[in-house]
């Protein structure tokens, strides 16, 4: 695989809603983004969604010569990619889909490209099976929505390079992302299997009629939601454990938990479960509509991580001030 080149264009493939998010994320840093999606009104929605987040991502920071101006749309995917520097992928989740499209980019792309995949559940491995080139391809998986929330997880397959690897985790980190090395595959990556985790134990307590809908959903954001938002689960058990840390916390506090691993549920989904769920959902949101609730979520995102910005020094760094070209 040739050596990697600075990164000047970004192509989007897919334009739904992770793909636009990414496309303003990268007009926020100051890159030129080329986009593309078959959908009829997929250009109109695009440039519609960059129009009503890009105060969000303004208020993250903004690259010196960032601007909505320097997005570009076709439909054709070859056109797309073609000058690309560096592509993220953002297709439905259907493995088939997935497989020809990778093909398709990998010999469209100049040589020297990254070929990153948004994909939630669906290995490298299988993405890249048909490519000419898998070495260059890899998993880059941000949390919704990507242009606010800073975590990336990099994944590659069997026929990834390690140099892939090293330089996506190096640009993303490099665009104020906050990148996770996956050393392993498996279906759905970490964030996911581990926010699923948790949301099969909150609808178990709400089946089971401990909690309704709403406190179910503060019992987290309002208790340990909050110190996640902060510090993970192993550095909380280290202050957890006091002056003894984490060694304290594992001789004492950690039996009682794995004891309470036994007793987790697992609820079973019925359609009454779907429905009680619904309606409690619908209730909490109180007549809110989903883009208003949205907007609310992304406002308090922004000013959390302004606030980790000043405490945090290992945090994403601010893409303010930041030139557009970043060296991979």
């Amino acid at each position: 695989m040739n050596a990697h080149k600075p990164v000047h264009r970004v192509a989007i493939v897919g334009t739904g809603t992770i793909g636009a998010s990414w496309a303003t994320h990268y007009l926020a840093r100051g890159f030129d983004v080329t986009a593309t999606d078959p959908g009829p009104n997929a250009e109109a929605a695009l440039r519609s969604y960059v129009e009503a987040a890009w105060d969000e991502a303004a208020s993250i920071g903004l690259a010196p010569d960032a601007s909505p101006d320097r997005l570009s749309f076709t439909a054709d995917l070859r056109k797309a990619v073609a000058d690309a520097d560096f592509v993220q992928e953002n297709a439905p989740e259907r493995p088939e889909l997935k497989v020809r499209l990778f093909a398709d980019i990998d010999n469209a792309t100049p040589p020297d490209a990254i070929i990153a995949s948004s994909s939630s559940t669906i290995t490298m491995s299988v993405i890249q099976a048909q490519c000419r080139r898998p070495e260059r391809t890899v998993i880059g998986h941000p949390f919704n929505p990507p242009h606010i929330v800073p975590l990336v997880e990099v994944v590659g397959g069997t026929k990834t390079a390690p140099e892939t690897i090293r330089d996506a985790m190096s640009f993303y980190a490099a665009i104020g992302k906050k990148p996770i090395h996956l050393m392993k595959e498996l279906p759905g990556h970490v964030a996911n299997r581990i926010q699923a985790a948790l949301y099969r134990e909150v609808v178990y307590l709400v089946q089971e009629g401990v909690l309704d809908v709403a406190d179910s959903d503060d019992a987290v954001s309002w208790g340990p939601g909050l110190r996640w938002g902060v510090m993970g689960p192993h550095l909380l058990w280290h202050l957890g454990g006091g002056e003894g840390g984490i060694e304290h916390f594992m001789d004492t506090l950690m039996p009682v938990m794995v004891d309470t691993w036994q007793k987790l549920g697992t609820p079973e989904f019925t359609p009454e479960l779907r429905e009680k769920i619904v309606a409690g959902v619908l209730q909490e949101a109180d007549g809110h509509s989903v883009d208003e609730l949205s907007d609310r979520r992304d406002a308090m995102l922004s000013a959390l991580l302004a606030v980790r910005a000043q405490h945090d020094p290992s945090g994403p760094s601010a893409a303010a001030g930041r030139p557009a070209k970043e060296e991979l």
